[in-house]
């Protein structure tokens, strides 16, 4: 279907497949052309849209998954010494990293994480099966009982939430937005009307989660390669088989056909398409990220697949890592005191600054559990109410900021 969309496309619009060619292979360039180890930074905004308690993920869940993102995009994994030796011609180093955002789109002090309570139990739709992600979509609009994307050119927006289906569980663990204009991506393999970004199953995102997915009797293992999977998507990735049989493509050279998806397992025994990629038939490669295999059995990237996510970062969303605002602090990090730490009942707090600042103190959920302002550059706080357990002091304004880990014993 996806050769007769673009056939038809070509006979309205002459050139229209020289063009995809053209911009797929001018991606694959950049990529290929850029220094040895180039270093990119990904600022990050994770959006919590949450119905119940439990979808309402605490920080340690957020900032767990994006060590993961990390560690998976620069090869920092343990388990890549589970890649066979087959591969080792094709392994690649992305060199990606990610950071929650420290500023806001309005250039306020930010933990880079919004949480959002909704009336909405699941943005999940049996709409779904018929190639309909309208319902889905929801989540990324306040008006909707989601939460509005902050700048989508400067930010790589997560939305987590729930997606579950009566009965069936999660309709999807997690969809993205590729880029536009990449022919890797035929027409018709993509939903029309994405908003950019990535959404992920709240069950399924960190590698410690502590909600279980169940599909029927069986447990999912969740090792947070969801997400990473999703931001794959996001930077131009397809399906590591082609989303076919071994005619089909996923436009990256390197990785080795397939004749369908894994099943979420882990079967080394599998070499479904016979290809000729580096002197010899390569296996299917279901360690590769962009597979359907189990988590814990992914560890690896190929370098084709590297050369084009770095050409998509140096031109479909250049300003994602270029001079970007969102990705350096723009106002300044206040020199604190705050002791005693760990706190049974009064903390006190010395700033560098006698301006006036804002004091939020919340819990390792996110809520807010008590605010004051400080003056003149001393303040105290009582705690003696608080329950035992960690605490985010975040103090600042709009010039500047800084945030502390509180222990109340």
């Amino acid at each position: 279907m996806t050769v007769q969309a673009i056939e038809y496309q070509e006979s309205i619009t002459p050139g229209y497949k020289a063009q995809l060619e053209k911009n797929f292979q001018l991606a694959k360039k950049r990529g290929g052309l850029l220094k040895a180890d180039p270093i990119y930074t990904i600022p990050v905004v994770v959006h919590v849209v949450y119905n119940t308690p439990e979808q309402n993920l605490p920080d340690s869940v957020i900032i767990d998954q994006i060590e993961v993102l990390t560690n998976d995009f620069n090869r920092w994994n343990a388990d890549t010494v589970n890649m066979r030796p087959d591969f080792d011609p094709v392994k690649g180093n992305p060199g990606i990293r990610f950071k929650l955002a420290q500023i806001d789109p309005q250039g306020s002090a930010t933990t880079g994480i919004t949480r959002t309570q909704t009336a909405t139990e699941s943005f999940g739709s049996f709409a779904i099966f018929t190639g309909s992600f309208a319902d889905l979509e929801n989540v990324k609009s306040t008006a909707n009982g989601g939460h509005d994307p902050w700048d989508q050119g400067r930010y790589l927006n997560i939305w987590v939430c729930n997606m579950s289906l009566p009965l069936l569980g999660p309709a999807l663990l997690g969809y993205a937005t590729p880029p536009a204009g990449l022919p890797n991506w035929p027409t018709g393999q993509t939903p029309t009307g994405l908003s950019d970004g990535v959404v992920i199953q709240y069950q399924a995102f960190g590698s410690n989660n502590p909600v279980p997915i169940q599909f029927g009797q069986t447990a999912y293992e969740v090792a947070g390669r969801t997400c990473v999977h999703e931001v794959g998507h996001y930077l131009g990735l397809r399906h590591i088989w082609g989303d076919g049989d071994c005619t089909q493509e996923d436009g990256i050279d390197d990785t080795p056909n397939a004749d369908s998806q894994s099943n979420q397992d882990c079967d080394f025994t599998r070499n479904t398409c016979t290809d000729n990629i580096v002197g010899t038939d390569l296996p299917d490669m279901v360690e590769n990220y962009m597979d359907y295999s189990a988590e814990t059995c992914q560890n690896s990237f190929t370098e084709g697949q590297v050369q084009l996510m770095h050409g998509v970062l140096e031109d479909q969303r250049y300003d994602l890592v270029h001079n970007n605002p969102a990705a350096v602090p723009s106002i300044a990090v206040l020199e604190l005191e705050v002791f005693p730490n760990p706190v049974s009942t009064v903390l006190t707090i010395r700033s560098s600054t006698t301006e006036e600042l804002d004091l939020t103190l919340s819990d390792v959920n996110g809520r807010s559990v008590q605010t004051s302002r400080m003056i003149n550059g001393t303040h105290t706080l009582s705690l003696q109410d608080l329950e035992k357990g960690i605490y985010q002091l975040r103090i600042g304004n709009s010039r500047s900021f800084a945030i502390k880990q509180i222990v109340k014993n």
